[in-house]
Parts: structure tokens; sequence; C-alpha cells
């Protein structure tokens, strides 16, 4: 006896013969659609799209890493769960991985970037200067309470952020650019952080979240006009929350503004205004001053209002 299931796979393939035979090939697209719907054929499995680069970073442990640079190792674990390549290294083989780091650009060129605690922050100066010597470029370079003898920001980064400790022996590294440095660059100075030290800043939880998602956009941010960067210099005020803003950007104030009101509309909090403008909280805007605002990586307009602790 004819298994039923059969001759009707046979009935549609004779029919799909007869179609192409006898029938325009519209009517012959429409048979085999009709054939895919009534599940004899399997439809074809669709394309996944290529996921977006994430790039390269590197992050360094400082001296006795393994002991007291322990946020590094948690950092790169972070990094890695959110689908970046990352490798964490002494910095005592600061120069090696760098000579690592070219060949790989050289045959895969990903964005980089360089992540180091205190002596690992020395060492991710060095090595962006290292490739600038090979032209190649850094997309970001975080340091951590770095060493104070710490080299300059070579002009081939395209992001700088020094979170440290003014007042620290073992890091305390204020950073600052070479001459003719056009890249975003924002230092932030934790000293009046009461329960920072140079042993805990690599480890601030709220940091590395910050670090991840800016990482994630650099790689999925297409190369743009910014604008002017600005650089920040600030001392973040005593139980403050820490927002990374990458520089500043500058605007008019209109008749009327005020830091006040020009605080609520772009979402920063007041001391940020006061300090990198240096002016009080009651001082007038003249309309057309010239008025500095941190900003992020994705405009601060598409950004959510930080929570009432950080103003």
């Amino acid at each position: 006896m004819v298994d039923p299931r059969q001759f009707a796979v046979v009935a549609v393939a004779v029919m799909l013969w007869a179609c192409t035979l006898s029938n325009p090939p519209a009517l012959a697209a429409s048979s085999a659609a009709a054939a895919i719907t009534s599940g004899f054929i399997a439809p074809p499995e669709p394309q996944q799209p290529p996921a977006p680069p994430r790039g390269r970073v590197y992050l360094f442990r400082g001296a006795l890493g393994p002991i007291f640079s322990r946020g590094m190792d948690r950092l790169t674990e972070q990094l890695e769960r959110a689908g970046i390549k990352a490798d964490v290294y002494e910095f005592t083989i600061c120069r090696l991985i760098a000579d690592v780091a070219i060949r790989d650009y050289r045959s895969d060129p990903a964005p980089i970037t360089l992540i180091g605690h205190s002596m690992g922050g020395l060492c991710a100066l060095m090595f962006a200067d290292i490739l600038r010597d090979e032209g190649i470029p850094v997309s970001l370079v975080v340091t951590i309470d770095p060493a104070q003898a710490s080299p300059k920001v070579p002009l081939n980064v395209e992001r700088y952020i020094n979170i440290f400790l003014s007042t620290s022996i073992l890091g305390g590294g204020d950073v600052v650019a070479k001459q003719g440095y056009q890249g975003h660059y924002a230092s932030f100075d934790l000293s009046r952080q009461e329960k920072v030290t140079h042993i805990n800043i690599d480890k601030m939880d709220a940091v590395h979240q910050q670090l991840i998602n800016m990482i994630v956009q650099l790689a999925a941010t297409p190369a743009r006009d910014e604008g002017e960067a600005l650089p920040l210099r600030y001392v973040v005020p005593p139980n403050t929350p820490v927002e990374l803003w990458d520089s500043g950007i500058p605007l008019l104030a209109r008749s009327g503004d005020t830091l006040q009101g020009l605080a609520a509309l772009h979402h920063v909090p007041l001391w940020s205004l006061t300090q990198i403008n240096q002016m009080s909280v009651s001082a007038p805007l003249l309309a057309g001053q010239r008025i500095i605002i941190p900003r992020h990586l994705v405009p601060a307009s598409d950004l959510p209002a930080p929570s009432p602790t950080s103003r």
C-alpha cells in the first residue's frame, strides 16, 4: 500500500515541475512558496548579521599586582562577559605585550584600549607611545592612580581618562597630555573621597561598569566629527558618585541662562559646571558667554538623568 505522505510529496513535486514548464516564472515562484508554507519544503535558515567588532583591551597590574591590583583581574572578567576580548598582564612585560599588540593590529586592525593601575598605568602610557611610533591609534587609555613618573599622553590616543588620588604616595600621577594633543581628556582626582585608597581605587564596581559601557560604545560607534573637545579636570566632591565624562564641549549662554538651569538641561551635577568654569553658583551669565559642559561618548541629551545622589 502506498503511504499517503509519500504520495503527497510526489504530487507536490509533479506540480512544481509542471509549473516550471507551462506557467510563467511568477506563478512557479508562488507555487513554490505555497509548498514551503504547507510544510513540504523547509524554508532557508535566516542569516545572522555579523557581530560588531569589540576591539581588544590590554590591562596591566601594578607592583605586586597579583596581591594589590586584583581589580584589574575583575575588570578583565567583566569585559570578557560583555563579549570584549581582554587580557591582563604584569606591567613588567609591557614592551613584550606591545610587540604582540602591534602584530595583532597589523593582521586585524581592531580598536585598542589600554587600562592600568599604579605602575600598570605608567605601562599603559608607555604602551600607547610605542604604538604611536608604529603609526597605530589607541581608542582609549585609562590610568588608575598611576605612578607619578608616568609619561604624558601621546598624540595617537583618541580618549584618555585618569582616575587618581593627588595625595597618594604609591600613585598620585597627575598625568597631562603632550603639547598639540587633540583628543578627549578627563582627569578625576578622588582625594576627597574618604574611603578610596591606592589599594582599592582599582576595584570600584561603578567605575568598572562605566568603562565597560564606554568600550562597547567605542567599538560600535563609527568615527565622526564630534566638534571641539575641551579637557576636563575635576576634584570629585566627598560622598559623590564618580561619573566618567570624556571631555567638555563649549556652548554660548543665552539671555536668562543660569548654571543651575544648564546643569538640569544637560543632566550634569551643578558642581561639575562651577568647577570647570571656575564660577560660583550664583554668578550671573551674560548672553554669548562661553560655558563648558561635560559630555559622554553618547551626547548628554541622549543619556538618562543621573540619580539625585549625584547632584
